[in-house]
């Protein structure tokens, strides 16, 4: 009897272990390959996600010699039907630990009723729930879950590929198809497995060794652009794990960077809620303006029209991209919620919109860390100065002359000196002033 292999964060065919399990249990027959085009993600997903998505399905397609079955409905429906299509003994997926996954999987494998739901691996190096303290309950810190993580380990990746499975055609399968996904976007990264393959070698190369410096820099080329690559599982981690030395310092610091994923991963597990609520409820009572002048200084931070360079420069970089640096998001996230006042919920609803790397556990828990509501939040008294920052980690003005065109002639980009081109925005708030009132709000609830 065949089984069914479903793609979900995981579209690629190296190092797969629910591809390694569904070719073991194909001793009497074939594996047929899926993915669920699921209008619910189509909806929460902007269009360069679902370009980078398409692009992703189109090489693992391409890779499979056009043996991958794509449908469009709700899970719970067309997994089963596809079982009962092709007579499937077993459905085998990486599991998926997210709150949206799971009742996903608890509705499908209800659906399947005596055929099992199998899952084999997860999108990260230890998955959530592994990791706990001496009492079994889950860590809040991250400095700590970060010494027993390594102490845990992970597998070797698995040896997987094209050639691991008799692949069944799906048109022999009668059942109705739809089109992958192609938005006619343009991405400045390329996606499907062979290019996360080659972007990650690119990395190991000839750019880990300046990644300590240079990873907060976003004016230089000092990150490795894999998160998309992880977020849609072109590439799993344990393969890049096994090409850093750890005896070098920008290896460490990666691997501290892959370490933080997982742990935003367990935090979302342990504590499904908070993926749209305070995971720290005190802060449930914080102040925040939601009027119509908030509404009117949110268009603005989407739009890049702070008035503060390196607010604008980033938010640009998002809207013309899909992409946004690192530090560069932390930077925005701190202006909104201490400067602007507004919901970290609305900043973080605009990041899944618009990030090709939008990722739910990292996304909530990262904005969570600014707006200081999350495990290991940045103290409430930690108000970035949006100036300060750019000065700091944009110190030639390169970066925010490259997104904001109006300060190209600028004495100093960062308009610490000379004249404000009359071109440019005036600043929407005062900082100085915003801070004082961002730290009252927030003493009220310490």
């Amino acid at each position: 009897m065949p089984t069914l292999l479903w793609f979900r964060r995981d579209l690629r065919l190296r190092d797969h272990p629910a591809l390694a399990a569904a070719a073991q249990n194909d001793a009497a027959g074939e594996v047929l390959t899926c993915f669920v085009l699921d209008p619910r993600l189509e909806a929460s997903s902007g269009p360069r996600r679902l370009q980078f998505l398409g692009d992703s399905l189109r090489q693992l397609s391409s890779d499979l010699d056009g043996r991958l079955l794509v449908v469009r409905g709700r899970p719970e429906q067309r997994i089963p039907e596809i079982v009962t299509k092709i007579d499937a003994s077993a459905v085998h997926i990486t599991e998926d630990f997210a709150p949206f996954g799971r009742r996903r999987d608890d509705k499908v494998r209800a659906a399947l009723d005596s055929v099992p739901l199998v899952a084999t691996g997860s999108p990260y190096l230890v998955s959530p729930g592994r990791i706990t303290k001496d009492d079994d309950t889950p860590y809040k810190v991250f400095t700590p879950y970060f010494s027993r993580w390594r102490d845990a380990g992970w597998r070797d990746p698995a040896r997987t590929g094209a050639e691991s499975a008799h692949w069944l055609d799906p048109s022999a399968v009668k059942i109705r198809t739809c089109e992958i996904p192609d938005r006619g976007v343009e991405l400045d990264l390329k996606a499907g497995e062979a290019a996360a393959l080659s972007q990650w070698s690119a990395f190991i190369d000839d750019g880990i060794s300046r990644y300590e410096t240079d990873r907060n820099r976003p004016d230089l080329p000092g990150t490795s652009r894999m998160s998309a690559h992880l977020k849609f599982g072109t590439i799993h981690p344990r393969t890049m794990v096994a090409d850093l030395n750890l005896r070098r310092k920008g290896d460490s610091a990666y691997l501290r960077e892959l370490a933080f994923r997982d742990f935003y991963a367990a935090v979302l597990h342990h504590w499904p809620h908070s993926v749209w609520w305070n995971w720290n409820s005190d802060f449930d009572a914080i102040q925040t303006d939601t009027d119509a002048q908030a509404e009117r200084r949110f268009e603005a931070w989407k739009a890049g029209r702070t008035g503060y360079p390196m607010v604008d420069a980033a938010m640009r970089q998002l809207r013309q991209t899909g992409f946004m640096h690192n530090r560069a998001r932390m930077i925005v996230a701190s202006f909104l919620v201490k400067d602007l006042h507004l919901p970290w919920q609305w900043g973080a609803a605009w990041f899944l919109e618009q990030l090709v790397d939008g990722d739910m556990a990292n996304n909530q828990h990262g904005w969570q860390w600014c707006a200081g509501s999350g495990t290991d939040a940045a103290p409430y008294f930690r108000v970035f100065n949006p100036t300060t920052q750019g000065e700091k980690f944009d110190p030639a003005g390169d970066y925010i002359r490259r997104w904001v065109p109006e300060l190209d002639a600028a004495t100093d980009a960062h308009l610490r000196k000379g004249d404000r081109p009359a071109s440019y925005h005036e600043p929407i708030v005062d900082h100085a002033a915003e801070r004082t009132e961002a730290l009252r709000r927030y003493s009220n609830i310490s």
